[in-house]
């Protein structure tokens, strides 16, 4: 076998982790370019239009903890390839969908897929790559996952401009295929299912429920009201739940979530620290597609056109700055740095936004915010596996990612609330002057939270980045797993 093989298979790999998380982002930022016009089409009221979004939250953050530990016991490869079959396919249903129902439940079908894919994605970069090469190989995802934001405000708004919102959906058809049909020869093979112990079925069950009726709860709340039965009983059960499933799991013998990873700082400051950066994001996502559209009246092109310089930038922070930031000042230094220059950049950019506004005055903001937001995506993850066994980076990626979709849900309900809260109907009804000022109060809140929860990354101990390095290389060691440890 030629000496470059080992080089050569591990950038292939690296390839396909990459582009499935490309086409996990490409689905996210695409079908916010689109929600206007979905909304005309299936009708959708101002409120009610969120729910294309947080279906799917509902149903990715419900699952995750199941697909991640799903991934440790099953194996990653397979969960890789079905998460992504699954995606496919409810991306299929709902291009081709003609009511409200068929498309949201094809949004809960793509998030179930997504809680698959997503921690076998983090569990295959964190087993295949060692040392240096691991930081680099997260740069690359964290790269791939802002090219496709890139790409996914252009496509979105080429696609329904000069065809339907329908291909936003079916767009992500072909992009899976062409991951799905090398995979299984590139990947390597899981280890056999019965060496990977027991599954907690009632912590998946108790977990599951819970975490989906608590994101029920906070995305009905702000449209029926926080005391109406429905969020208010939602958030009550899924409350209950949580709580029975962590009584569960102290007592079970191989829990879905080993509570003893609780006890891992890294980890559990990378779950504090990205639920509040994914409840600033969600908002100023939010905000930033509404004041480019209604207000600012660009079409979907322009508005797809609008999201290259936020998001060109954050693909440049995460794979450029970041794996160098964390290389030289070490996670601490750049997860609190991410986080106050992210809050700062959404800050600005809402701050000033008026009715007479322009393109050009945001793009400050917007530099700032795709800068800290790239810091922050690729850092936050890393933390999240660091000194965590092979064996359980899908649970501990799953529980990142978990607090980082609670997180999303609770933010996208609150600022809505906020940016909502100037005005009655809808944005087509409504004085500009009472929408610009509902966006840009929602916009400044979401910044300085981020800002604020940047302070939670110095929970982080202070480590000269060769020493956190040695610290890992030496407990890989000590686990003693096979890994590609090759440039990427």
């Amino acid at each position: 076998m030629p000496a470059t093989a080992p080089a050569r298979r591990a950038g292939i790999t690296l390839f396909l982790l990459a582009f499935a998380q490309f086409i996990v982002t490409v689905d996210y930022n695409i079908v916010y370019v689109a929600l206007p016009d979905i909304g005309r089409a299936l009708g959708f009221s101002a409120q009610s239009l969120q729910w294309v979004v947080s279906a799917y939250a509902v149903s990715f953050g419900g699952l995750l903890l199941f697909g991640g530990r799903a991934v440790d016991r099953i194996g990653a490869r397979r969960l890789f390839l079905a998460g992504l079959s699954l995606y496919a396919v409810s991306s299929l249903v709902g291009g081709i969908a003609t009511g409200q129902g068929v498309l949201i439940g094809a949004r809960v079908v793509q998030g179930v897929g997504g809680a698959l894919l997503f921690p076998a994605v983090l569990a295959l970069i964190a087993t295949s790559f060692d040392g240096q090469a691991r930081i680099k190989a997260f740069g690359v995802w964290g790269m791939a996952g802002s090219l496709g934001l890139a790409a996914g405000a252009l496509f979105g708004g080429v696609l329904t401009d000069l065809a339907s919102w329908r291909w936003v959906f079916f767009i992500n058809v072909p992009f899976a295929l062409a991951v799905l049909i090398p995979a299984p020869k590139v990947l390597r093979p899981d280890p056999a299912v019965q060496s990977r112990g027991g599954f907690d079925l009632p912590g998946a069950l108790l977990a599951t429920a819970g975490i989906s009726a608590v994101v029920f709860g906070l995305v009905t709340g702000p449209e029926d009201g926080w005391l109406s039965p429905t969020p208010l009983t939602a958030l009550l059960l899924g409350a209950a739940l949580l709580v029975a499933f962590f009584v569960t799991e102290a007592r079970t013998r191989d829990p879905l979530m080993p509570l003893r990873l609780l006890s891992n700082r890294p980890l559990v400051v990378a779950m504090a620290v990205v639920f509040i950066f994914q409840t600033g994001l969600s908002g100023g996502y939010y905000v930033f597609t509404t004041y480019i559209q209604p207000v600012l009246g660009y079409t979907p092109l322009q508005a797809g056109l609008a999201f290259l310089p936020l998001t060109l930038v954050s693909m440049v922070g995460a794979g450029q700055l970041a794996p160098k930031f964390m290389q030289r000042f070490g996670m601490r230094a750049t997860l609190a740095t991410g986080m106050a220059v992210n809050g700062a950049g959404i800050a600005l950019t809402a701050a000033v936004m008026t009715t007479g506004g322009s393109f050009p005055a945001l793009l400050p903001g917007s530099v700032l915010w795709g800068l800290g937001g790239g810091l922050v995506f690729v850092s936050v993850f890393a933390s999240a596996g660091s000194g965590v066994a092979p064996e359980e980076q899908g649970v501990a990626g799953a529980m990142a990612s978990t607090a980082q979709q609670v997180g999303g849900a609770v933010g996208l309900a609150a600022l809505v609330a906020v940016a909502n809260s100037t005005f009655t109907g809808t944005y087509a009804t409504a004085a500009k002057e009472d929408v610009v000022e509902g966006l840009r109060t929602a916009g400044i809140a979401g910044g300085v939270l981020l800002i604020l929860g940047g302070l939670l990354a110095l929970a982080l101990k202070k480590q000269p980045p060769a020493a956190e390095a040695a610290a890992e290389t030496a407990t890989e060691t000590e686990l003693g797993p096979e890994k590609q440890s090759v440039g990427v």
